[in-house]
């Protein structure tokens, strides 16, 4: 890579990285799964940099919900989960905030990998119909159905009306 694209790849890693491992954890729910997910796509966006720096970062989300794909269709792709302890110290009551958390959370591992990750592009990522049906390689129609079959799904299983407006 020559040192001006090197420089430019290294300041849109700096600049997007905290928005981009968002996106992989919601993507994968699990924080190492995320930075695996995210050292992927950045690994193959710096082999294509000079084609696509005019809009890497599209390029990036595309690659992760491709790759996060095959790990879902991979056979080897577990539930389970390792995780640390958690620290034993004192913390504001936000019980209520985590219980909604935790709700949606739920409710959201029950959809169907491709309509969770919709929600995600669409409304976590703010991205357009247009641009979701991009990296999910479908119609925008697509889109605008599984999104509607998602939040319906979302609301039976929470049991109240669920908010998702862009």
């Amino acid at each position: 890579m020559h040192p001006d694209q090197q420089r430019a790849f290294t300041e849109f890693v700096t600049t997007r990285s905290d928005s981009l491992i968002r996106l992989a954890y919601l993507l994968t729910n699990d924080q190492h799964a995320a930075e695996d997910l995210l050292q992927t796509a950045l690994a193959k966006t710096a082999g294509h940099w000079r084609r696509i720096r005019d809009n890497p970062e599209a390029y990036v989300r595309q690659v992760m919900y491709h790759e996060q794909v095959g790990r879902w269709r991979s056979p080897r792709w577990s539930r389970e989960r390792l995780v640390l302890s958690p620290p034993d110290r004192a913390t504001d009551d936000r019980t209520h905030e985590v219980e909604t958390h935790i709700t949606l959370a739920q409710a959201l591992r029950t959809l169907p990998a491709r309509k969770r990750a919709v929600l995600v592009l669409r409304y976590y990522e703010d991205l357009s119909e247009s641009e979701v049906a991009k990296i999910m390689g479908c119609w925008v129609g697509t889109v605008r159905s599984q999104t509607h079959q998602a939040i319906a799904r979302l609301r039976a299983v929470i049991g109240k009306t669920v908010t998702l407006e862009a």
